[in-house]
């Protein structure tokens, strides 16, 4: 059956999630916060900023107007990063139709308070609102590039929900010939794997950069899976969900991809640039870059040793040279491989 799809956002994943619901048939509004955004989208169809050549359907209406965002909507998507989720969702708190469902696409985790998007979607909304909502938010998440899902190449996603028939209602919605959606009731490994898989894919650019090879990447992803497996399983995640699409299979596709924001700062900051003179030359958002903070502090919070991510936090924000910190992680005291501290 066809559903009315209100989608927040107007940047590349908010573009695709409009091809992959249009092409199975839904009716689709793409609201974004800005009008001049909104107003260049109108005039030629094409996200040039973000995905240059990639269209946006005809038929998906776009608008700038919160008053009418939601008309007539049966779901929402919610595209905004991480960061600015809060701020948008206060904003449109008074326009919401209440008991909507909500899917997440961000992958981050809240700097101020450590949410994941959907604890920060249902905190923003208020306590009317989020004492049910943890049944009616939904992460879909997963080897999601953008850029090769706008060009229908194969790609898989995990929908994510305590509500195990609202996850099969998304993994309905989206799928398509070549999107192809699985269901996982774990929402928080599912949304932890999203976001700190960019913590690891920096520091993988960074290997990339200081052209330090494929052993090197190898030890990096296999030990970073580790890491963010071991906070996962600490936080109350399922461990078989960070072997899955949300856990290894993102992050494989983020350590490696040439068109992945998070590996490509790494890999100017292994080149020698700042951190401050890559990020503004960016078009996009690199969550990875304040979800390390976040990540960080998490791994402090539960008492997680999580060594990459600390020496990455190093390097980002505290100015410690690449090869220091590299030879510092090698050096480490001498342990059995394991998920054990």
């Amino acid at each position: 059956m066809a559903e009315r799809i209100t989608i927040l956002g107007d940047g590349a994943m908010a573009t695709v999630c409009s091809i992959l619901l249009t092409q199975g048939g839904h009716e689709v509004t793409m609201w974004g916060a800005f009008e001049e955004s909104i107003d260049r989208l109108l005039q030629d169809r094409e996200n040039r900023r973000l995905l240059p050549g990639v269209r946006v359907p005809a038929n998906v209406h776009l608008t700038a107007n919160d008053n009418e965002a939601f008309n007539g909507a049966t779901l929402i998507l919610s595209a905004i990063p991480t960061q600015y989720m809060r701020s948008v969702w206060k904003r449109l708190r008074p326009h919401v139709p209440a008991g909507l469902p909500v899917v997440s696409v961000s992958k981050g985790i809240e700097n101020e308070t450590l949410m994941r998007p959907t604890e920060v979607i249902a905190d923003a909304l208020g306590e009317g609102w989020s004492a049910t909502a943890r049944h009616r938010l939904v992460a879909l998440s997963g080897p999601n590039i953008a850029g090769e899902i706008a060009k229908y190449l194969p790609a898989t996603a995990v929908a994510a929900c305590s509500d195990e028939a609202l996850a099969q209602r998304v993994q309905s919605l989206f799928s398509t010939q070549w999107f192809r959606v699985y269901t996982n009731s774990d929402v928080v490994g599912v949304e932890l794997a999203g976001a700190t898989k960019n913590v690891i894919a920096i520091a993988a650019g960074i290997l990339d950069g200081l052209a330090a090879g494929n052993n090197a990447k190898a030890a990096l992803v296999t030990r970073g899976l580790v890491e963010i497996t071991r906070l996962g399983v600490a936080m109350g995640a399922q461990p078989e969900t960070f072997g899955g699409l949300a856990g290894l299979g993102d992050l494989i596709t983020t350590c490696v991809s040439p068109e992945g924001r998070n590996r490509t700062v790494g890999e100017q900051i292994g080149k020698g640039r700042k951190l401050t003179d890559v990020l503004a030359k960016m078009d996009s958002v690199a969550e990875g870059v304040p979800t390390t903070k976040s990540v960080r502090m998490l791994a402090s919070r539960y008492k997680v040793e999580m060594p990459i991510t600390e020496t990455l936090y190093s390097i980002l924000f505290e100015n410690k040279d690449v090869i220091a910190a590299l030879t510092e992680l090698m050096t480490r005291g001498p342990k059995p491989e394991g998920f054990g501290p």
